[in-house]
């Protein structure tokens, strides 16, 4: 069995995020040998390209962890049919400078949850499209559309309903086999 680590990006910072429910879930889901670890967003500076030539160290930090990742889940709330602002920011900071783009063939899966009952499809599709053009290998099914009803999720990331914990457990394991399909490819070529 091969060891790997996944990183996760939670595209909201707000403290009390479902999405970070589902993230914490989904690490205490992790199958055996797989880690997931966060790579933090809340402290990148809105992007310019004024600091293309000097990029803050926070944003290096940020693009060395990606780097440092076997693949990515970006867990996204929907805001006003897309994704939050503080997301799309650091995926600015990862496609840049030009020609050192983060997400370039890094396997990467998205999920998110809402309250609603198309969960968070709209910002999924928006996130899709922003990754197909960083060239990131990017999971198709399963898709990841999780209504979070109350008490779904708890606080520690247990998840409360035994077809969603099977679900979340299944979402994994596919996206374990795409970084393993990749890796097999990659080291091939």
């Amino acid at each position: 069995m091969t060891a790997r680590t996944i990183g996760y990006i939670v595209g909201s910072i707000s403290s009390t995020s479902i999405n970070r429910r589902l993230a914490t879930a989904l690490a205490r889901l992790a199958p055996e040998g797989t880690t997931l670890v966060e790579i933090p967003i809340k402290d990148l500076p809105f992007y310019s390209p004024d600091l293309d030539g000097d990029f803050p160290q926070v944003a290096r930090d940020f693009k060395q962890a990606i780097a440092d990742v076997d693949g990515v889940i970006i867990v996204t709330p929907e805001y006003s049919r897309s994704i939050p602002g503080v997301l799309k920011n650091a995926l600015d900071w990862s496609a840049r400078p030009y020609g050192q783009a983060s997400f370039d063939g890094k396997p990467t899966a998205v999920i998110g949850t809402s309250g609603g009952g198309i969960a968070t499809a709209a910002a999924q599709q928006h996130l899709k499209a922003i990754l197909s053009h960083y060239n990131a290998p990017t999971l198709g099914q399963p898709e990841g559309y999780i209504q979070s009803l109350p008490g779904l999720f708890t606080d520690e990331g247990e998840v409360t309903n035994p077809e969603t914990a099977a679900f979340l457990r299944a979402y994994l394991d596919a996206f374990v086999a795409l970084i393993d399909r990749y890796a097999t490819v990659s080291a091939a070529a």
